[in-house]
């Protein structure tokens, strides 16, 4: 009798609490894998989805992060199927022009409602004087400039008197061209006399680089030894510097 409720207490205690052990260990095993898996999975798509926010939100805010535009410039807003180059031909300019002073890394990337600051063409302002030739001394600062800014934008200066290199400025004013401090790449450069280098009659170049500490690489004729060599110089706005553009 002893070792029959021996027995029977042994199958109780060991088959029944027990069971339930193995099941739980069992059910645990068969699905840890599968949990893990799962886990992974969620953690990829949640730091993907952080990634692609981040990114999404970078393209944004660089697309318009110029928003406003200066006094004296137009501003336009994106609309379907515009492109930079549509919007340059419409205003009279170039899209080197527009993506320089915009500061579009992309040309060929623009973005529904984006702001676009067309310079000097505000509105009611009379349109700017396109010239029809250089008519400049070959060799002389104006000579080149005036050369250089047609093989970058297809547009002579069109003044051909009272036009010394320091007059450029008034000149500029009289037909309609935009004058601005801050220089973007295709721009004249233009130097009032002895500022950062020039003689009595001033200098005028073309900024072929801006430098991230604002200062500019022009290129220029008439600047050195031999006046007829184009020579790239470094120079830096400021008083007596100004850029002029079409």
């Amino acid at each position: 009798i002893f070792v029959c409720s021996l027995y029977l207490y042994c199958r109780r205690e060991a088959n029944v609490p027990m069971s339930k052990h193995q099941q739980i260990w069992q059910y645990f095993q068969q699905h840890r894998m599968a949990s893990i898996l799962v886990g992974h999975i969620s953690v990829v798509v949640v730091l993907g989805a952080l990634f692609l926010g981040n990114l999404m939100g970078m393209h944004l805010l660089g697309a318009f992060a110029k928003n406003s535009c200066s006094n004296g410039d137009h501003s336009y807003t994106v609309v379907s199927g515009d492109t930079l180059g549509g919007i340059a031909n419409h205003y009279k300019t170039t899209w080197q022009r527009l993506a320089s002073y915009n500061h579009i890394s992309n040309p060929n990337t623009i973005y529904v409602n984006q702001t676009i600051c067309i310079p000097g063409h505000s509105s009611g302002s009379p349109p700017p004087t396109k010239g029809t030739g250089n008519y400049f001394p070959y060799g002389q600062c104006t000579w080149y400039a005036n050369q250089r800014y047609h093989a970058l934008h297809g547009v002579y200066v069109p003044w051909t008197s009272n036009s010394d290199a320091w007059a450029w400025i008034q000149r500029a004013h009289d037909f309609h061209w935009r004058i601005s401090s801050r220089p973007s790449v295709g721009d004249i450069l233009d130097l009032q006399p002895w500022v950062q280098g020039a003689y009595g009659l001033g200098h005028v170049a073309i900024v072929e680089r801006v430098l991230p500490n604002g200062h500019v690489i022009a290129s220029n004729m008439n600047w050195g030894t031999y006046y007829w060599d184009v020579t790239d110089v470094e120079f830096s706005p400021g008083p007596g510097v100004s850029f002029i553009s079409y």
